[in-house]
């Protein structure tokens, strides 16, 4: 076996990791994807020869062309967003995916991926390689070109946000599902008080129609967003339920259309927030397999 074989192999048994790392990074399969081959003919023209951690290394590699990829995107936005969905990984109830699960793992719940959106690129990556994969500040500092003691403030201060900002789901998805299933009987009904109690007080809905769109908005509150999905109740024939980042969440389509997407974050028996994507060109490029059952 020469080199260019042998580094091939040992790159496809870490490329679920390596995606793992991009779409936290990025909050975009596709962009994951891309930053992965990206990566590979990076590292195919390399010398690997002289590495002793080649995870590490390959890790490293992702991490530099993301960096990259969210610096570009920061640059292009003429002005800030005041919510820019992630886009979900949507399956089946069933979670009978491996890849996506092996995406998902450690709960990158879809209001944990909002909060990451709000970060500096620099921020995003430090958190991201530290606290969900354990890579070292000594390794991450010359990737954002800090001290290893910045690395970790930048750490610190992205952790505080996430605290702060990205509730644990429940971890019984039956669970989850009977909230989430509540909740649109209420709509369906117009029942506001069966809204209001099954909703945190200090709930969140976030929805991104797209840039310039009424549907871009951001309501908190248990009343105001009760009031908000009222009018999700003429939706109730459309829905789907469905696996959104690994939580209870529903596909809204009509005839084979997707009009949504919406993830729920269920903590203590209660939504404590709920993300919207209804974006049609970005809906457009989401694998919806569920909608195929």
């Amino acid at each position: 076996m020469d080199e260019h074989e042998w580094l091939t192999e040992r790159f496809e048994e870490h490329r679920t990791r390596l995606r793992a790392v991009a779409y936290r990074m990025l909050g975009s399969v596709s962009e994951a994807d891309d930053a992965v081959q990206d990566a590979w003919l990076r590292i195919s023209r390399a010398d690997a020869s002289g590495v002793e951690n080649l995870g590490g290394w390959l890790t490293t590699v992702v991490a530099r062309v993301c960096l990259n990829v969210l610096r570009s995107r920061d640059r292009r936005r003429e002005e800030p967003l005041d919510v820019r969905m992630p886009e979900p990984i949507v399956g089946r109830e069933s979670g009978d995916d491996p890849e996506d699960a092996a995406v998902l793992a450690d709960s990158v719940g879809l209001a944990l991926l909002v909060v990451l959106e709000t970060l500096t690129p620099a921020e995003r990556l430090a958190f991201v390689l530290h606290d969900m994969f354990a890579v070292p500040f000594e390794e991450i500092a010359p990737m954002v070109e800090r001290s290893p003691a910045a690395a970790r403030q930048l750490a610190s201060r992205a952790r505080r946000r996430v605290r702060g900002q990205a509730p644990v789901p429940d971890a019984d998805l039956t669970r989850q599902r009977v909230v989430v299933d509540a909740f649109f009987a209420a709509a369906r009904d117009g029942d506001f008080d069966a809204l209001v109690a099954v909703l945190h007080p200090e709930v969140v809905l976030r929805s991104d129609g797209g840039a310039g769109s009424r549907h871009t908005v951001v309501v908190t509150g248990a009343r105001a967003v009760a009031g908000q999905a009222v009018t999700f109740g003429r939706l109730y024939p459309f829905v789907r339920p469905a696996l959104v980042n690994g939580a209870a969440g529903v596909v809204v389509a009509a005839h084979g259309r997707p009009l949504s997407v919406m993830g729920f974050t269920v903590t203590g028996g209660r939504i404590v927030a709920v993300d919207v994507l209804s974006d049609a060109d970005r809906l457009r490029r989401l694998d919806l397999a569920v909608l195929d059952g």
